[in-house]
């Protein structure tokens, strides 16, 4: 990926091996955070891909299960 994603998009850090919404820029780094919540990370732009079809169903059932028992996101 060259150009920064929309914040909130969904993206691969392949160098992690993570799945995580698009927070912004910091640096010359990105920043990430896990769609669960969780702690953000910082990943190198040229190791981060669009997330794909199934990755953003995972995702988003994943928040929609969080949100059924009351976790804060």
């Amino acid at each position: 990926m060259s150009a920064a994603p929309a914040v909130g998009a969904l993206v691969v850090d392949t160098g992690a091996d993570r799945l995580g919404e698009f927070r912004g820029v910091v640096g010359p780094h990105w920043s990430l955070r896990p769609v669960g919540g969780g702690a953000e990370w910082e990943a190198e732009p040229g190791r981060v891909r669009p997330a794909d079809p199934m990755e953003r169903l995972r995702a988003e059932t994943a928040r929609v299960n969080a949100r059924s028992r009351g976790e804060r996101l």
